[in-house]
């Protein structure tokens, strides 16, 4: 476990199902989803389905993922002080710079823009993490760092993105990961933004969402390769995250993954839990919050994490030890060991 350990203190959530993390994680919880028909095609004429964020006007694009970004970042630090906000670094994860439709044409102009909606700037430690889905497990190792070289009190973590795009939508039936008329092994694009708010534990008469252990690894199988998967990157990566937070897999309750449809990502997640499963179990729940609010990109990781801290908090979660993974497209594998601690005071 890292020396100054960190929890995961407020969240902020835009989602299909909810404008806020309450209303969101309320709709997953009940497995409510927002599934309906988009103004797309796909290459066969059918309607795509998708799960699109009802702002108060038709927004899209950059503009639309300003607005979402502005919205879940707002209620996160909602009753700070203009100081405590510019003392906070805000680590903005968006989707891969290479990514078709990713919305965001200059990230730099984007992270000026977020600043100047909000009506102040953040710490000069801030950035873009240009990461995709694995973007929140790299902005908690960064913000741990900030916080451990004690740079920052606090840290937010932000995403926003959307596959709700023209180019993005015929990059994915293109490759057929998208659900069409054709294709019942896809995904059904989403959008959405969320944030987190990155504290150092301290004692407290509450519990709180702790950050044990990150790990990062490399899928030489993803899903674009045409080697046989063998999910040799997410086993690496969950061993990391275990031996980081000095424990095994044994003291795991459930996980969360980043699943969002198609056979390819519960594969994979079986084949790597299975590699270091020695435990006898007569239950582990797997969830995954894409189920109701599609496939939205970059946001999906802070999604899980946010759904995970109202699960703790409202006490329905399967157990206070938790293992969450994500990984992208391109084979980058990333996990997390979070667990619901009591400190005392």
């Amino acid at each position: 476990m890292s020396e100054v350990p960190v929890v995961i203190s407020r969240t902020g959530m835009v989602t299909g199902v909810g404008l806020d993390a309450p209303a969101s994680c309320a709709a997953i919880r009940g497995a409510i989803d927002n599934f309906r028909q988009t103004s797309f095609r796909d290459r066969h004429g059918e309607w795509i389905m998708g799960c699109e964020v009802p702002l108060e006007r038709p927004w899209r694009g950059e503009k639309k993922l300003l607005l979402m970004a502005v919205r879940a970042i707002a209620e996160c630090i909602e009753g700070f002080d203009r100081a405590t906000c510019e003392e906070t670094p805000l680590l903005l994860c968006l989707a891969e710079a290479d990514r078709p439709g990713r919305g965001v044409t200059d990230d730099t102009a984007f992270f000026e823009a977020l600043q100047h909606e909000l009506g102040f700037d953040f710490h000069p430690e801030s950035a873009v993490i240009a990461k995709g889905h694995v973007s929140v497990a790299v902005a908690l190792l960064r913000a741990r760092q900030l916080i451990g070289a004690s740079v920052a009190k606090q840290v937010v973590v932000a995403a926003s993105d959307s596959l709700l795009d023209g180019a993005a939508l015929a990059d994915c039936e293109a490759r057929d990961r998208l659900l069409t008329s054709e294709n019942s092994d896809g995904f059904i694009p989403g959008e959405g933004a969320a944030a987190l708010l990155v504290e150092p534990l301290r004692a407290q008469p509450w519990g709180q969402l702790v950050c044990r252990g990150i790990g990062f690894a490399v899928e030489k199988s993803h899903i674009d390769s045409e080697e046989p998967l063998r999910a040799d990157g997410l086993t690496a990566a969950i061993k990391q995250s275990l031996q980081e937070a000095g424990c095994n897999e044994s003291v795991l309750d459930f996980k969360i993954i980043d699943a969002s449809g198609g056979q390819y990502v519960f594969k994979e997640a079986t084949l790597a839990f299975g590699r270091i499963d020695r435990t006898r179990r007569t239950e582990f729940d797997v969830w995954h919050p894409a189920d109701c609010i599609g496939e939205v990109g970059a946001p999906v990781g802070l999604a899980m994490v946010a759904v995970l801290k109202t699960a703790c908090e409202k006490a329905y979660a399967k157990g206070s030890n938790v293992l969450l993974h994500l990984g992208n497209d391109d084979g980058k594998r990333a996990a997390m060991i979070f667990s619901w601690h009591f400190t005392g005071v």
